[in-house]
């Protein structure tokens, strides 16, 4: 069979080739649109039992294309589908039976072949440059990918990052954010229409998504500047709830240390016998520097101590230590000049993340069919676009933190530049 799938005969013979195990790869429009708001070019499949992948265009100028409904008819014949990214796949096809078989750190992200740079360099604003693209092209570039990720294939595959981190955040991307588009485009780059889209990697040393599209770092935006003022809610009006102490509080969960119900700084503060604010700062700097000797004697810091202790010890003695949660390991050989403070901060980040995950997930599921979304999600944030209509939501939401014992404070405006 020729490795491209137009005709209608051709399409039948290969969707109906029995194939149960395969690699698929999305050719998009673009490689320089956002998922959430670009389309299929073409796709390229690869069956472990075949020798060679195949194109099946959908919309390419120099081919056949098949219908989309007949390639959907064709995707529920296998058995497993692995794929480069599934939170990317999922904006272009939300199907079932996904592994991501892309979940080492650092991912492999794949270069775009000259070709494809020149294109875009002729065509810069052409929002469906790929095809025109020689679809030789676009399958030479797709094989590549699969002959460098396939040996991936028969590794373990981290259920909690394959299913609930991929669906968490690509829902949070599909929501997208609306801004003023002047003042957007007077603080970061040009834009069509109303709303932007973020875009999440969790593919990082420790877990921890960054969140960059365009250039524009949107887990680290400007509170200086003004240009928060770009971003508005399409109900009306924002309301962010930043969770206090975070790190501090999933470290008494670690340890097994109660704070009770005081605000935790406050907590701190009497035991240091300081001012709020110092409080902050002193915990802080022990967190990630190591505990004082005039502290160590306090209870929470004797519990860190040991915890850490135990944590570095395993960490030796096994070549790994596995993260609760998301069952993430933190492996030996990975990881260069690692230290017992290291070690701890490195699980806290990911812990951290995988309890936002699940907390996440239960906000997805409350809002499923509202007016109310959340739009953007930032290690100890979570950024709502309110319906006036929906504020009895918000309590619901609320017990959700309430139920894992963390404590909140909330912030709300008409733009996200919290005064």
């Amino acid at each position: 069979m020729f490795w491209l799938v137009e005709s209608k005969v051709q399409f039948e013979q290969f969707s109906n080739a029995n194939w149960k195990n395969v690699f698929i790869e999305i050719i998009p429009n673009s490689y320089l649109i956002h998922p959430s708001q670009n389309d299929i070019c073409a796709l390229y499949i690869r069956p472990l039992e075949s020798t060679k992948g195949f194109i099946v265009p959908l919309h390419h100028s120099e081919t056949l294309n098949v219908n989309i409904t007949d390639i959907n008819t064709m995707l529920c014949k296998f058995n497993n589908i692995y794929v480069r990214d599934k939170k990317e796949f999922l904006h272009y096809l939300p199907i079932k039976g996904l592994f991501d078989i892309n979940q080492q750190n650092p991912p492999y992200i794949p270069e775009l072949l000259q070709t494809h740079n020149i294109f875009n360099k002729r065509h810069p604003n052409k929002k469906d440059i790929n095809k025109i693209i020689p679809i030789v092209k676009h399958y030479e570039y797709c094989e590549e990918i699969y002959n460098n990720l396939k040996d991936k294939i028969n590794e373990p595959i981290n259920e909690f990052y394959n299913n609930k981190l991929s669906m968490v955040f690509n829902s949070i991307e599909r929501s997208g954010i609306r801004v003023n588009r002047e003042k957007f485009e007077s603080h970061f780059h040009p834009i069509d229409g109303e709303y932007i889209y973020t875009q999440y990697n969790f593919k990082t040393l420790t877990g921890r998504p960054s969140n960059k599209f365009k250039g524009v770092n949107y887990a680290a935006l400007n509170k200086e500047n003004n240009s928060r003022e770009s971003f508005i809610p399409r109900n009306d009006s924002f309301i962010e709830f930043d969770i206090g102490a975070y790190h501090p509080t999933l470290l008494a969960k670690l340890v097994g240390y109660d704070f009770g119900n005081k605000d935790i700084h406050t907590a701190f503060a009497e035991m240091y016998g300081v001012e709020y604010k110092k409080a902050k700062e002193l915990t802080f700097k022990q967190l990630y520097g190591g505990v004082f000797d005039q502290y160590k004697h306090l209870e929470f810091f004797k519990k860190v101590q040991v915890y850490t202790d135990n944590l570095w010890k395993e960490f030796k003695e096994k070549g790994w230590v596995e993260c609760p949660i998301s069952k993430h390991r933190f492996v030996k050989e990975k990881l260069d000049e690692m230290k017992p403070q290291k070690l701890l901060n490195y699980l806290l980040q990911n812990l951290e993340t995988a309890m936002n995950v699940h907390i996440l997930w239960e906000i997805i599921k409350l809002l499923k069919n509202k007016k109310t979304k959340l739009v953007l999600y930032t290690y100890d944030s979570f950024l709502f676009d309110v319906s006036k209509e929906e504020v009895g939501v918000l309590g619901e939401i609320k017990k959700l933190f309430s139920k894992h014992k963390l404590q909140i404070k909330t912030c709300y405006g008409n733009n996200y530049n919290f005064k």
